[in-house]
């Protein structure tokens, strides 16, 4: 059995594997100031819900961007199973992993895993939109090399900011307002943020396939995956589990 967590700025997505099936998968709220033991208390029990009992003789794997963690959740994880986790980097998913980049170590361990899934999954050229706290893109071109991308900010991060910045703005739910031409501030602001968000991917997209000479497939994962899909005018396939399939890829070859 494997365990496979992604550690984000804002949520962390956790995976139970039984060889290449998913057999659960949550999604909790990040905190950087949890401590090892802390992190134990509360995962536990979560898996206890589901009668999964994380003993020795597990493995896991962890993606981490939050720096502060990293070492935290190694700790938690090993403590839990009983030997280190694999820990995703460019370095560790080599073999899976080819980059055209001027200097791989700094690839986020994230969009390490959503290339490496991507690439054994839809094969290559393809492009990820990972719409997270940040909203990332992945390209991987014809040769099976990841070769850049873009990291922007998230809907709720454009969203947060502007709530915080506009004092006579009040948050509101980020649905679709189906209209472009906002007839109330409410609505405004949803075509602005939930609207302005598609068109800035397919924009980008759009970009991306001009320097390519081609469009390519195009893979949508991160927590708002399924809520943007249907606004981007781009064809895209959603993969919720794509970054979890990519950890897993990269615990399996080691």
């Amino acid at each position: 059995m494997l365990l496979a967590v992604d550690v984000g700025n804002t949520q962390s997505t956790l995976g139970i594997y039984d060889g290449e099936k998913l057999l659960n998968m949550w999604r909790i709220a990040t905190n950087k100031s949890h401590t090892s033991d802390e992190l134990r208390a509360k995962l536990l029990p979560l898996f206890r819900t589901e009668d999964f009992n994380i003993a020795n003789g597990w493995s896991s794997v962890l993606a981490s961007v939050v720096p502060p963690l990293t070492t935290v959740w190694c700790e938690a994880l090993q403590t839990l199973t009983g030997k280190p986790p694999v820990v995703c980097t460019a370095e560790s998913a080599a073999g899976l992993f080819e980059a055209d980049y001027p200097s791989p170590s700094e690839i986020g361990a994230d969009r390490v895993a959503d290339a490496v899934a991507a690439k054994a999954l839809f094969g290559a050229p393809v492009v990820v939109v990972d719409f997270g706290t940040a909203t990332n893109i992945e390209v991987i071109d014809r040769r099976g090399k990841f070769v850049g991308g873009v990291i922007a900010p998230g809907v709720e991060t454009s969203a947060s900011a502007l709530f915080a910045n506009a004092t006579r703005l009040a948050t509101i739910d980020l649905v679709d307002p189906h209209t472009a031409i906002g007839t109330s501030t409410e609505k405004a602001i949803q075509a602005g943020i939930v609207y302005g968000e598609a068109d800035r991917v397919d924009g980008l997209l759009r970009r991306i396939f001009e320097q390519l000479g081609e469009e390519v497939p195009v893979v949508l994962t991160g927590g708002l995956a399924k809520r943007m899909a249907d606004y981007l005018h781009t064809p895209n396939t959603v993969h919720p589990e794509l970054t979890l399939e990519g950890l897993r890829l990269i615990a399996v070859q080691i």
